[in-house]
């Protein structure tokens, strides 16, 4: 299922992550995981913010993407099912 990821760093832990090299290398990880359709980095709402479109192959594998976001960067994660305009007009 296609499926749109938010990830936000809280300030401190980010810039402490950044310093110590652990950022790039967990994000890097992330990315090689999920096999992102596409990712994108950005402010958002005040944090450093990461928005990825991949296909979530099982529920399953939700835990295996989103602890190391939870445990190495203290991060919000979030997981929503998306659709590009082709289905949007199949399921309309």
């Amino acid at each position: 299922m296609r499926t749109l990821m938010k990830v936000q760093l809280p300030i401190e832990a980010g810039s402490r992550e950044i310093k110590d090299g652990t950022l790039p290398e967990i994000v890097r990880k992330t990315l090689d995981t999920i096999q992102a359709q596409a990712a994108y980095f950005m402010a958002l709402d005040g944090h450093r913010s990461m928005i990825a479109v991949f296909d979530l192959k099982s529920p399953s594998d939700i835990p295996r993407i989103a602890e190391p976001l939870f445990m190495g960067l203290n991060a919000s994660v979030e997981f929503m099912p998306c659709m590009n305009a082709e289905e949007l007009r199949t399921g309309l």
